[in-house]
């Protein structure tokens, strides 16, 4: 059960689609949803600091500060759903680090997803690999009226994608269905019995999950399209998938199917790492 959810907020008109969504779910659990506006700290480019000294920080400083005003006006004019508390948190940092930081103390962190054109570092990339908590990432495009009715599960039998069921639990448990999908599965001790998904279906089962279990073979299309490809099948509104990462480097490279999943998501997708 979800009690505290945090929502990154910025100023973007996108941010209130991620209030919206978060609020929702706190609404299922009587939850405490916090607001959080971040100032980002990051360092600015050496050209630019360079050209215009300590005048950028102080127009910077400006700036940062009418846009949280704009955040708030936000918040405060947001029809908060009953039995749900909302807290507005307007902090100063870097800005994943910040995030990362409040969201610990949270069991769910909303964040968008970004642009993929966008040559800034997006947060979701570095915010699943570091937070230690499910990060539901929303798109950037397209309004979502519903949430966790049909989910599709990735199922890879692996430690990322068995945290990401259990961090879902909450919300698979009052699903319509949830099909689990295995997609080229490998068998042995760090894949799949006998039948690819029968076991975590079985498990989700005892659970009230109504889940449905599917293998795919294909030779033609990464994971990262068939996902895509079965979300557009079945009317998904909720994705669930390990975040994986294939660098433990200070530049995190994630994995094949978590970036293409990042980069084109067309639903909402709870991450764990």
């Amino acid at each position: 059960m979800y009690k505290d959810i945090l929502v990154h907020m910025d100023d973007h008109p996108r941010a209130r689609i991620r209030l919206e969504l978060a609020a929702g779910i706190a609404a299922r659990f009587q939850a405490h949803l916090i607001a959080l506006n971040v100032r980002d700290q990051t360092l600015l480019p050496s050209h630019m600091t360079a050209r215009f000294g300590g005048d950028l920080d102080q127009f910077r400083a400006a700036g940062d500060a009418e846009a949280a005003k704009r955040v708030k006006a936000v918040v405060d004019a947001f029809q908060v759903p009953p039995a749900v508390t909302l807290e507005w948190r307007d902090v100063t940092g870097l800005m994943s680090e910040t995030v990362a930081l409040h969201a610990r103390y949270t069991d769910l962190a909303v964040i968008g997803q970004g642009q993929a054109d966008s040559s800034a570092p997006r947060l979701a990339d570095e915010l699943i690999m570091s937070v230690g908590r499910p990060v539901l990432v929303v798109p950037f495009a397209g309004r979502f009226p519903s949430l966790g009715r049909k989910v599709m599960v990735a199922w890879n039998g692996g430690r990322e994608a068995t945290r990401a069921i259990h961090d879902a639990m909450p919300l698979l448990v009052s699903a319509e269905v949830v099909h689990v999908i295995a997609i080229n599965p490998e068998h042995g001790m760090a894949g799949h019995g006998d039948i690819p998904g029968a076991d975590i279906c079985l498990h989700l089962s005892r659970h009230g999950v109504k889940a449905v279990c599917e293998h795919v073979v294909s030779d033609d299309l990464n994971v990262g399209e068939m996902l895509l490809s079965r979300l557009a099948d079945e009317d998904v509104d909720l994705m669930v998938m390990g975040g994986y990462g294939s660098s433990r480097l200070r530049e995190m490279v994630l994995g094949g199917a978590t970036r293409h999943m990042l980069n084109s998501m067309t639903v909402p997708v709870l991450f764990s790492h």
